[in-house]
Formats: C-alpha cells, structure tokens, sequence
C-alpha cells in the first residue's frame, strides 16, 4: 500500500512539472516566437513548416526514437515515467493552444518567466526520475558519460544544437538569443530544484571545550560529531576539531549552543550537498 502510495505522488508530480512545462511554452514561447530547444525546438520548426502539424503532436513522434535508447541504456522506469510525462506535456501544449490564445508580451520577460517556469517543471520532472523526453533523454544519456555533471547543464549541448535550427525557421537570430537566455534559466532553476533543496550544512568546531560540545551536541541536537586530530601551525598545540552535518533549519540552534559553552570557540559553517547516511538522504542508484 505504501509503494502505491509513493507511485501515484510520484506520477502526480511529474503530472504537475508537465503542465507547467506545456503552460510554459503556450503561455510565453510560441505567442512571442521564442526559439526552444530540444525536441519542442524541432517540432517549432517542422510547425513553422507544415502549420496544420501541432507542436505536441510533432513533439511525441520525435520522441519516438530517443524513447526507444532511453529504454534500452537506462531501464523500464525512466521509459513508463517519461512516456507519461510526454503524453502530459504533449496534450497538454495542443490542448492548451486550443483553449486560449495568449497574447505577445515584452520578449525579455516572456524569455525570464519562461525559462524559469520551464525549469521549475523539468526540475519536478526529473525530480522522480522520469525525463519529459527529447533531448532531457539525451541529457540522461550523457550523465551515464559525464556523473559528475549536474543535469541542467548537461542539457546545454543538445538544446544549444537545436536552438540554431530553430533560428533558421523562424528567420531570426533574435529568437534564438532569447532561447539562449530562457535555456541558461531554465538550466540554473532544474537544478536549484533538483540539488538546491538539499539544504545541509557541515561544520567544523575547535574548542578547549570540546568534550563537553561533543556530549551536548550528541544529547540535545541528537547529531553525531565526527573527532579529527589537527594542530595549530602556530602554537604548534594539539587541537581536536569537531566536525558536525546537520539541517540548514538548526543552524541557528547550533550557533547558540556554541556560543553558550564556549563564546572563544572557532566555527566555520559549510555548504554541503549530497549528505547521505542515518537522518539525512540514502543513496540512489538512479540518482541524478
């Protein structure tokens, strides 16, 4: 019951970041001419071209083929889940258009809301490990080669490919500049949602009183603490240095119950992502 659960929040969000996708390609790309890039691009073109040929519609036969390398490099869910999440966005942009015409606006906001609507839906869509299809497959694909690369930027090259194509239909370099802005928004908002919201903190704590800063940070904040030998390149005295992980929303908790014990204590606070152990994320081997 609980995997069933999961299933359909999982399906609902990327439901949701497929409408926002589709939303956001109706609502600021296609009124203001916006080149996109990816698969959407080259459904803009063969639109531009054979007019009576939805954008959803050309969109869904493209992903054909890429569906087809994504199934057989990645696996049975990313295939399930973003065919789903291609039926949504696909339906949804010619369902949409259909529905309400929205007016042209000024092209650097329609490019800024754009690009960050967009984002935010394929920051959902990816989130549960689905792609929208298209090039996010091709992206998916890469990060098999590239691990280390986050996945919004690894969209760049291919989206950045299509972006050209889409320029020569249109007649208008304009329109790819401004797909160039919306796609580098788009890029930094998927991945704010896919690795910004792991929000840990790792801190480093030296202190003549670190025995007792070590039991309470154990009793109270109910967070391990990690000893590590250093020595002052000074003093030349040992020093034992407290290192602790914990949630951005006790940082402020933590900060407190240093300064009470010790007001000379040394604290350095980090940024820290993808912390994986006992309270904080597992590994995934999926993940992206």
């Amino acid at each position: 019951m609980e995997s069933v659960r999961k299933a359909i929040l999982s399906y609902g969000m990327i439901a949701l970041g497929s409408l926002l996708f589709a939303l956001s390609f109706d609502w600021f790309f296609l009124p203001n001419q916006i080149a996109m890039g990816g698969v959407t691009g080259l459904a803009q073109v063969i639109n531009a071209i054979f007019p009576q040929v939805g954008v959803g519609i050309a969109a869904m036969v493209l992903n054909i083929p890429l569906f087809l390398a994504g199934w057989k490099f990645i696996g049975f869910h990313l295939l399930a889940s973003s065919l789903f999440s291609m039926a949504v966005s696909s339906l949804a942009i010619d369902v949409i258009a259909e529905l309400y015409t929205f007016s042209p606006m000024d092209p650097m906001l329609a490019t800024l809301c754009g690009g960050a609507l967009m984002g935010l839906g394929f920051g959902l869509v990816f989130s549960q490990g689905a792609t929208s299809g298209g090039t996010d497959i091709v992206a998916k694909l890469l990060k098999l080669v590239f691990p280390w690369l986050p996945l919004g930027k690894l969209m760049l090259l291919p989206d950045g490919l299509v972006l050209a194509l889409v320029a020569l239909a249109f007649g208008s370099v304009e329109s790819a500049l401004y797909g160039l802005v919306a796609l580098f928004i788009m890029s930094r908002i998927t991945d704010a949602v896919l690795y910004g919201l792991d929000t840990s903190k790792v801190a480093y704590i030296i202190s003549d009183h670190w025995r007792t800063l070590s039991d309470t940070l154990l009793r109270e904040q109910n967070r391990g603490v990690t000893l590590l030998q250093g020595e002052g390149a000074y003093t030349g005295d040992s020093k034992w240095v407290l290192l602790v992980a914990f949630k951005q929303t006790e940082i402020v908790e933590i900060k407190r119950l240093v300064h009470r014990i010790d007001p000379a204590a040394f604290l350095i606070v980090c940024d820290a992502h993808d912390v994986l152990g006992e309270g904080f994320g597992e590994y995934q081997k999926e993940e992206l």
